[in-house]
């Protein structure tokens, strides 16, 4: 659940996940992002170093994907590592 909302059509579907990723976002106070400014990484440590030195880029626990209202597939962001 994320700001009160389910991200999965039923509790037992297992759609949206928490995972590490990479995003790329202009400003820090987000908190979601399009797909396409994600990059999912297999463990934080992983993460942290992809994003190193990339401006705008940073290590990022996400849950997701799912289809917003307006149709575009986007990541919440759970905490962010910089």
């Amino acid at each position: 659940m994320v700001n009160g909302y389910s991200l999965d059509p039923h509790p037992n579907a297992d759609f949206a996940k928490e995972q590490f990723a990479v995003v790329n976002i202009p400003r820090v106070k987000r908190d979601r992002v399009p797909a396409g400014n994600v990059e999912v990484m297999d463990s934080l440590e992983e993460a942290i170093k992809s994003a190193k030195n990339r401006e705008h880029f940073y290590a990022a626990k996400v849950v997701g994907p799912a289809r917003s209202s307006e149709g575009v597939v986007l990541f919440y962001i759970i905490d962010l590592y910089q």
